[in-house]
């Protein structure tokens, strides 16, 4: 039987991040999805101007009826969150299903290269840090594993093997269970790094970062990851695999006139499978 994925995220009108990068990586994985938007938004926040729609009340009452319906998952994934309320909301819902055995990928998304993103007020890290203590994984990037632990942000001057140790011990107390952290700067080199709490294994895999920026990058991340895991596979090889999709589909659109729309995720589907 095809498993079912409860992806919660926000849509964006324009531009492929969020719901609309992750639906197509992980339906051409063969999985069946199902979707509860947390915002509309009209575009990425990268253009710096944008509307969101705040869908807190439709995501109470949409978790009360499915409820009522008996609807069940194996296996659910948060992303963009836009208030206290609603991180309470989800907080609870995946805490029950997490306690019925299954799994919860949280990527707690606030920020990146040492600083919030437009529009993020400082309070969402209190409520952020909530949601990833019921994670079974959690996808922060290094800025945000920073926010979340109140940990110095080294920015490319980078870690040495004790930072690195601190933080994710800091990061284990929020999250006692798997972490992975993208985005860092470990001994003069970029990389990612994680622990599998599953086989006890710390790891940390380094990569030549390519000099352009996209949105929805770390979605794309998160579905490959959580597809591979879900496939059976160990976090550092889902980890690894997921960094190469991200690293070849950078690579294929670092020419592009428009960055901030993201990637054209549909073109490059061939590649991806369980």
């Amino acid at each position: 039987m095809t498993e079912k994925l409860l992806l919660i995220n926000d849509l964006a009108g324009y531009g492929k991040v969020a719901l609309g990068a992750m639906m197509p990586v992980l339906t051409h994985m063969g999985y069946d999805l199902y979707t509860l938007p947390t915002a509309l938004v009209s575009n990425t926040l990268d253009y710096g101007k944008f509307e969101i729609l705040d869908t807190t009340d439709y995501i109470e009452n949409t978790l009360a009826v499915w409820d009522e319906l008996g609807f069940k998952f194996d296996a659910v994934a948060t992303g963009f969150i836009t208030n206290e309320r609603q991180a309470r909301l989800i907080a609870d819902f995946c805490s029950r299903q997490q306690e019925s055995g299954v799994p919860v990928f949280v990527d707690p998304i606030m920020g990146d290269e040492g600083r919030l993103y437009n529009g993020i007020p400082r309070g969402a890290i209190n409520h952020m840090r909530d949601l990833v203590g019921v994670a079974d994984v959690a996808v922060p990037n290094y800025t945000e594993a920073c926010l979340l632990t109140g940990a110095p942000f080294a920015g490319k001057q980078g870690m040495g093997e004790r930072d690195v140790e601190r933080l994710m011990g800091c990061m284990r107390r929020i999250c006692p269970k798997s972490i992975v952290v993208t985005s860092a700067f470990v001994e003069g080199k970029s990389a990612v790094i994680g622990y599998d709490h599953e086989r006890n294994e710390s790891f940390t895999i380094p990569f030549d970062e390519i000099p352009v920026r996209f949105p929805g990058t770390g979605d794309i991340f998160s579905s490959v990851l959580m597809g591979k895991k879900l496939a059976g596979r160990t976090l550092e090889d889902a980890t690894a695999c997921a960094m190469h999709v991200v690293k070849d589909l950078i690579r294929l659109n670092q020419g592009a006139d428009d960055t901030f729309k993201g990637i054209p995720i549909e073109r490059y589907l061939s590649g991806l499978t369980r």
